[in-house]
């Protein structure tokens, strides 16, 4: 089966900077898009950013300028730089991947945006 596992959350003050990882296990890494997610308590879960395998990338509109995804598929994963945070970007970051038939998600890291 395939396995996500984040990395990178914690503390920080707003206008700080974080760096996600996940890193994937039992998947031909390299093929499959990626995309990180994120829920705060109380709302939805929802979409932040996606890399496509051939590096294309998309943002929602609410990180855009300030959050960049990436990959390494030699190192089988994938990474979401977080600058300028705000108090909003609270939450815990999850990653994300979509199988022909099966959509695998990591357990989510923590990110707390505070001063």
């Amino acid at each position: 089966q395939v396995q996500l596992v984040e990395s990178g959350g914690g503390l920080v003050q707003p206008g700080g900077s974080l760096r996600l990882s996940c890193a994937a296990s039992r998947i031909i890494f390299s093929i499959y898009t990626m995309g990180w997610y994120r829920q705060a308590p109380g709302k939805q879960r929802e979409l932040v950013a996606v890399i496509t395998s051939d590096g294309s990338t998309n943002y929602a509109d609410s990180v855009k300028g300030r959050f960049t995804i990436s990959r390494d598929n030699a190192k089988s994963t994938a990474y979401l730089q977080m600058n300028s945070l705000k108090p909003e970007d609270t939450a815990v970051y999850y990653c994300k991947v979509d199988e022909r038939f099966t959509s695998y998600w990591g357990r989510g890291t923590q990110v707390t945006v505070s001063s």
